[in-house]
């Protein structure tokens, strides 16, 4: 994923997603698990909760009029003029139906993921058993896509994550990650004496402006064409005026690499992650003679910024008031949201002694609320942390902030869900646990 999350962080048959009528379906007895049609068997490892296995084929950003593919359409049409074919159809291909069930070769090991990053943890990840999982983002899907002979193409789709619960994070959401590759003439196509120049030199170094099997003049032509690629996707969405910045960053699939800042509400916002692909990925993928870069992005927070939607959950929502506001004929109309109405919230407390074990991971307790709360968790907030002065144990202290989407909720529902909570978090992690209102 691109973004500084990731930052410290085998070919497969490549499937496309049908819609079931049944999305899943688990048989105990036989540890299986079906998703999108296809049959899993599931191990220890296996965490993806129902809640999440009821988004997958929801496939928002292909939903015409929904404010995702609204966004979609402006990047594919940008892609589609700046990068025209020889024969006049664009040079760019479109993938936005690849099923989300990945291997952890797609999602790790392609992308040259250490063996240790915390990224491959249980904590971060939805497994559906040890070696298969719903991709993390979607950059997994690069190496088979290079393996394919593509040069130019947009991957986009849903992507899914264990994460913290407020306004901005959901277990899921959805991506658009890019990869353009290019050869010797087609970077130096614009040079008036090519002679000399070339892609790679075999005993260099690297540096923080190069990889060491790259020239430089290949990666600075590389990085100008990047840029000013997504500098004008920037202008395209959010306006000719808006300012921009560079900021170093580091990725374990790219070098160099850099993220993208736009000045929004007078603040810095990081919008892209991107860089020049390591050449390691395009060499076992079977692309020696060319260099690319790469970018990803977020749908979710492009689109909350760009459509003043103040709680990711609305792209989720069903209510008629909230998809009409998106339903025009032009996707670069001027589109402000406006609240179909306010909902107070109902906010509980819920206190524990975390295990002595150290077996406690915050993103299990989130997603354990979420399971049953479902859409009705507005928040899930960290208000304490004691450790006894004697026995060193620590305990959490966290207030859970209910709110609807759709209608007023009433304390007496908000409790028995709450009491729920306690209940599941006493007998699935181990803590003793103790509520308040």
């Amino acid at each position: 994923m691109w973004c500084t999350r990731y930052a410290h962080f085998c070919k497969e048959t490549l499937r496309t997603c049908r819609t079931a009528s049944s999305v899943a379906n688990v048989n105990k007895n036989i540890n299986e698990l079906v998703l999108l049609g296809q049959k899993y068997v599931t191990d220890d490892w296996t965490n993806i909760t129902p809640n999440v296995i009821s988004k997958l084929g929801r496939n928002l950003h292909v939903k015409q009029y929904h404010p995702l593919w609204l966004l979609r359409q402006r990047i594919v049409d940008y892609f589609y003029k700046q990068f025209p074919g020889k024969s006049g159809t664009p040079a760019f291909s479109i993938h936005d139906n690849i099923c989300p069930v990945v291997t952890t070769s797609q999602n790790f090991d392609s992308l040259l993921v250490p063996k240790d990053h915390p990224s491959r943890r249980k904590s971060d990840c939805y497994f559906v058993n040890q070696d298969t999982l719903l991709r993390a983002h979607a950059t997994a899907h690069q190496a088979e896509l290079i393996s394919m002979g593509l040069n130019n193409f947009l991957v986009i789709g849903d992507v899914y994550r264990r994460d913290e619960v407020d306004s901005t994070h959901y277990p899921v959401f959805h991506q658009v990650d890019a990869v353009r590759l290019c050869t010797l003439q087609e970077i130096f196509h614009d040079v008036n004496d090519p002679a000399g120049l070339k892609l790679f030199e075999h005993s260099g170094t690297e540096t923080a402006d190069k990889q060491g099997c790259h020239t430089l003049e290949a990666v600075k032509m590389m990085e100008q064409e990047l840029k000013s690629t997504l500098i004008g996707l920037a202008q395209t969405v959010f306006g000719k005026d808006v300012q921009c910045r560079w900021v170093d960053q580091y990725f374990p699939f790219t070098h160099p690499s850099w993220e993208l800042e736009i000045l929004f509400n007078d603040k810095w916002l990081e919008i892209v992650g991107c860089g020049v692909m390591r050449q390691e990925i395009l060499q076992k993928s079977g692309a020696v003679d060319r260099i690319g870069w790469a970018f990803g992005l977020g749908l979710e927070r492009l689109a909350m910024r760009l459509y003043s939607i103040p709680n990711i959950r609305l792209f989720w929502s069903e209510d008629i008031s909230f998809l009409n506001q998106f339903k025009v004929d032009d996707h670069n109309a001027h589109i402000q949201y406006k609240p179909i109405s306010i909902y107070p919230p109902c906010t509980n407390d819920i206190s524990f002694w975390l295990p002595e074990d150290g077996s406690y991971f915050p993103n299990d307790f989130y997603d354990l609320v979420r399971e049953i709360g479902g859409d009705m968790v507005d928040q899930i907030i960290l208000k304490d942390e004691y450790v006894h002065p004697q026995t060193k144990r620590m305990s959490h202290c966290y207030s859970i902030v209910y709110r609807h989407m759709e209608r007023t909720l009433t304390q007496r529902e908000v409790g028995e869900v709450h009491r729920k909570v306690a209940r599941v978090t006493d007998a699935k992690l181990n803590v003793t646990v103790r509520i308040q209102k």
